[in-house]
């Protein structure tokens, strides 16, 4: 029955229809491919917890399976083979580096569903594409740090040169400078997402160059430790980091995948699965911003919580003109809003940021 229920998902997929409905005689088998290790506290962590989520909210209806610690490359291409021959009726890859492994193995197995965090390809109709709006939370972190740097250096850990990471620091940067015309931002980039000994020599890095406030789009919770040690103040990167408030960390970027893990899941089950790009936010709930300890001075307390709610209401959008590029160049007239396709494929910093992007 398996058997035969696949081999017509494939035939459908290759008309582009949804799939039908899997068996249910036999649990749902879903493999999660993991960049990290979930006890990162970070990235990782919060995929996994919404792996568990899922788990529980399907009880024996779905088995999970994990592979922690992939590296990007032909690695995930041999771990992802042999997922989809163990079994796997849909995969989740989360990781913006397994796009070229993930859509290499999708092709080669049309009746497994394949899903792939934080990409822009989906080369076959038997995968899909999800990320959040992380320059959301980005915008309110940023205003926080503007207003509570007191040096008017703002460092941030960069992971690597890739749009979603670019974007981030011109969300933070923007609203930063939009309540402290003297904030200046100092970028250390890692080229890695979880090494706490590299991210800790950033953090330090940062600190000798004067940041009293520091960003972070790495996975460790290494940057905060340092951080604490040295009086300076953070957020909490994709997971709350909660053992670390009230100081370094004041507030949070938090990643909520389970809706979306199960809601993909139950339209495997329904046969209702196709192939789409999701791009979530805070409206949708994907991306929620951390408690706000009394770290924070009420009153900015009290404007990020309105910037927040007003990105979630569709009222602000975090890249709004009028804003230049970084030569000075316009890129957004008076109330112009970026459109997607530009900040899919941002590769360039705002006007104000001095750094440069790595080649």
């Amino acid at each position: 029955m398996k058997t035969f229920t696949k081999l017509m998902t494939s035939g459908l997929l290759a008309l582009g229809l949804a799939a039908p409905a899997v068996a249910q005689d036999d649990p749902l088998q879903v493999g999660f491919v993991y960049v990290g290790s979930i006890g990162d506290l970070g990235w990782t962590h919060e995929h996994d917890q919404s792996r568990l989520a899922m788990q529980e909210h399907f009880g024996d209806a779905v088995e999970t399976t994990y592979v922690e610690n992939v590296p990007e490359g032909a690695d995930a291409e041999r771990v992802l083979t042999q997922m989809a021959l163990s079994g796997a009726d849909l995969i989740f890859t989360t990781s913006f580096g397994y796009m070229d492994p993930t859509n290499n193995v999708a092709a080669r197995f049309p009746n497994v569903m394949f899903e792939h965090a934080t990409g822009y390809r989906r080369d076959t109709p038997n995968m899909s594409t999800y990320s959040a709006r992380f320059y959301e939370g980005r915008a309110v972190m940023g205003h926080i740090a503007g207003n509570m740097t007191e040096s008017n250096i703002v460092g941030y850990i960069g992971s690597y040169p890739i749009p979603e990471v670019i974007r981030g620091i011109n969300s933070a940067f923007i609203h930063a400078r939009a309540v402290n015309p003297d904030v200046e931002f100092r970028v250390v980039w890692a080229y890695t997402w979880f090494d706490p000994a590299v991210e800790a020599e950033a953090a330090q890095a940062l600190i000798d160059q004067g940041a009293d406030v520091i960003l972070q789009h790495t996975d460790s919770t290494a940057p905060m430790t340092v951080m604490q040690d040295a009086g300076v103040i953070g957020f909490g990167q994709a997971s709350d980091m909660g053992q670390f408030a009230p100081t370094p960390r004041v507030s949070a970027i938090i990643d909520n995948w389970a809706p979306y893990y199960i809601a993909r899941t139950q339209a495997v089950m329904d046969g209702t699965w196709e192939s789409m790009d999701t791009w979530g936010g805070i409206g949708s709930g994907m991306v929620r911003i951390g408690e706000m300890t009394d770290a924070i001075p009420a009153e900015v307390r009290a404007s990020a919580q309105a910037l927040a709610d007003s990105i979630a209401s569709g009222e602000h959008h975090p890249f709004t003109g009028p804003l230049n590029r970084q030569d000075g160049t316009p890129w957004l007239a008076e109330g112009e809003v970026a459109d997607d396709g530009t900040l899919a494929g941002m590769d360039f910093y705002v006007e104000g940021i001095t750094a440069e992007i790595p080649n």
